[in-house]
């Protein structure tokens, strides 16, 4: 039994080597998987479920596959494909998760997040992104001709790169008291999350016990994924594009 999860791939059209390197992905590592979770800006941009764009329904049909084969696929929002919807999971064979939500990894209780939320430094992020998960805010932006979203989402894509140009480094990562706080909160030894494109294993002290911290890595470069097997810890591997 194994349970893979990946983040920040960032799929989209100009970059057909991320897109080739998570469809060998799925068959090389994925097939035979438990269960696959995906922590959220799977795409670089999502206007709505009614866009179905080759690229899109190329995704939702290899997902399908690996879902027909047996494996469990999860799929949670991240800031960059928050409008990703029901519509799109069940072409796909997915089901779409809450940020945050708790699982049991092989007897250890877990928690999954994108991680965005956990920047709170970043004030205007944070009010953008309490904006933007508004239900209401959502149907309003759905609710806009097709054409208009996908304008909207080149603007935001390009204020998002020339506001983070300006951004102390620190202001976008974690911020280290929040992430003890959540995990205080949702009682857990253990926190799965990406968004920061900083892969790496923390050792948080949460509730005056040592914890971990496992944040994934982006597909810019390379593939990262965390491997979790019974009895075992989870291991957070990568290989380069090229080598799927």
């Amino acid at each position: 039994m194994t349970t893979l999860f990946i983040s920040d791939l960032h799929l989209e059209e100009s970059r057909p080597d991320i897109t080739g390197a998570f469809l060998g992905f799925l068959e090389k590592k994925a097939s035979g998987a438990e269960q696959l979770y995906i922590l959220g800006d799977f795409f670089e941009a999502w206007i709505g479920d009614d866009e179905r764009t080759p690229l899109q329904e190329q995704i939702a049909t290899a997902l399908r596959a690996l879902s027909d084969g047996g494996t469990r696929i999860f799929v949670m929002h991240g800031n960059r494909d928050f409008l990703l919807g029901e519509d799109f999971c069940a072409r796909a064979g997915a089901t779409l998760l809450d940020d945050p939500t708790l699982i049991d990894l092989y007897g250890t209780p877990t928690l999954l997040m994108h991680g965005d939320s956990l920047c709170t430094a970043d004030v205007d992020y944070q009010k953008f992104r309490t904006n933007m998960r508004n239900p209401q805010t959502q149907k309003l932006i759905l609710a806009r001709p097709l054409k208009d979203r996908q304008q909207m989402a080149r603007q935001l894509r390009e204020m998002s790169m020339a506001t983070n140009q300006g951004k102390a480094e620190d202001i976008m990562d974690v911020t280290p008291e929040e992430v003890v706080r959540v995990m205080e909160t949702h009682n857990v030894p253990r926190l799965i999350h990406g968004h920061t494109h900083r892969p790496a294993e923390h050792s948080p002290e949460v509730h005056g016990k040592t914890a971990k911290r496992i944040v994934l890595g982006d597909w810019d470069e390379n593939v990262w994924w965390l491997i979790a097997k019974p009895e075992q810890p989870p291991e957070l591997k990568k290989a380069p594009l090229t080598a799927f």
